[in-house]
């Protein structure tokens, strides 16, 4: 992946300069954005496949930074962090946070939950960046980016850490691969709707983790759902279920 990825997953709502066949046909997306839909598809009580971290050093890295939209360089308390099922993940703290301590504390906190994705999103995530400031998660560059004081105020009230990370690791394993592809481009139209209006704003980039995680529900978290929103899903993305179905993606550990 381009080490020029601009991060994804702000929440805002602009004009798309994508038109869909037959608008007059199209209901609407049935949700706002899907990371909101439900706080149970992925909880604290599902199974992990991370292992430990060590601290490893502190060195020079680029890192991207929300609150100054841009790449900054510096040194961060590094992490490495072992899963049993898929490659070590660094995670390089922002030196803000001023300890070992204090960086280690962040680590044991995201770590373990990165480990609930299913292994699918995992793939390509190759480090993590956490830094304080009120902004958004991120997802891209074979990475997820982290902003704990946005987390503080907004994930953890909401209880929807587990749904964002989803959402940022679709981001980094699976739009690269699945969001050009034409038989997806084809599902989209076919489906003449969106998953949710966040999915309908920014169809290129935010269409795949939009459904994939509302997917993902339907799929293995089934019972968690209403009747009422199993329906919206299935009869707003009917194609792109399908879609997803014949990629047979592998969603240890569940």
């Amino acid at each position: 992946m381009s080490k020029l990825f601009i991060f994804l997953s702000f929440y805002l709502f602009t004009i798309s300069s994508i038109k869909i066949k037959n608008p007059e046909k199209v209901i609407g997306p049935p949700f706002k954005g899907t990371i909101f839909v439900n706080s149970e598809i992925i909880t604290s009580e599902d199974k992990t496949t991370y292992v430990k971290n060590e601290y490893y050093e502190t060195a020079l890295r680029k890192m991207y930074d929300r609150r100054v939209s841009d790449w900054i360089k510096t040194k961060p308390i590094i992490f490495k962090s072992f899963y049993h099922d898929s490659d070590i993940i660094e995670f390089q703290v922002n030196p803000e946070f001023g300890s070992i301590e204090n960086a280690k504390s962040q680590v044991d906190l995201f770590a373990p939950e990165i480990g609930r994705l299913p292994i699918v999103l995992r793939k390509y995530i190759k480090t993590v960046w956490i830094h304080k400031g009120l902004k958004p998660f991120g997802g891209g560059n074979e990475n997820i980016l982290i902003h704990t004081d946005w987390f503080e105020k907004h994930y953890k009230n909401q209880g929807i850490l587990e749904e964002t990370l989803f959402h940022e690791a679709s981001h980094t394993s699976l739009d690269s691969i699945h969001a050009n592809k034409l038989a997806w481009i084809d599902a989209q139209n076919k489906d003449n709707n969106f998953i949710s209006e966040y999915a309908k704003e920014f169809p290129n980039r935010e269409d795949i983790s939009e459904s994939y995680l509302l997917y993902f529900a339907l799929k293995h978290k089934r019972e968690i759902l209403s009747d009422i929103t199993i329906k919206k899903i299935e009869n707003s993305i009917p194609n792109r279920i399908k879609y997803f179905e014949n990629q047979n993606f592998e969603v240890y550990p569940f």
